[in-house]
């Protein structure tokens, strides 16, 4: 029987989980998240509602998987990160946490 191996990966602000994990050929989106247990690290979270991905595209968790798949769980974001970054500007901040103007000073 012929196989491939994928990654499933999920992660939260305090802690991120990836899990490699060997299916049959023809394996779905779904087997492998049920494959990776990765559910069992995050009982906060109900992984089954949250959008997944592969490399960054979104698919749906019947999307029949290649062998080196990455598949991305998505968790939602509190906040659209363009509007993080209109507010940290209104403020002075950047994402770094840094004020503007504090840039690092090169070379002299």
């Amino acid at each position: 029987m012929k196989e491939i191996t994928v990654e499933v990966v999920f992660a939260v602000a305090e802690k991120q989980r990836l899990a490699s994990v060997t299916l049959p050929v023809g394996a779905t989106v779904a087997e492998a998240i049920s494959e990776s247990a990765i559910a069992s690290s995050f009982p906060q979270h109900d992984l089954r509602s949250l959008s997944v991905g592969i490399w960054g595209h979104e698919v749906t968790r019947e999307h029949v998987l290649s062998d080196g798949d990455r598949v991305e769980i998505y968790r939602s974001l509190n906040m659209d990160p363009r509007e993080a970054r209109r507010q940290l500007a209104l403020t002075g901040q950047t994402m770094t946490g840094r004020p503007k103007d504090s840039r690092k000073a090169g070379p002299r």
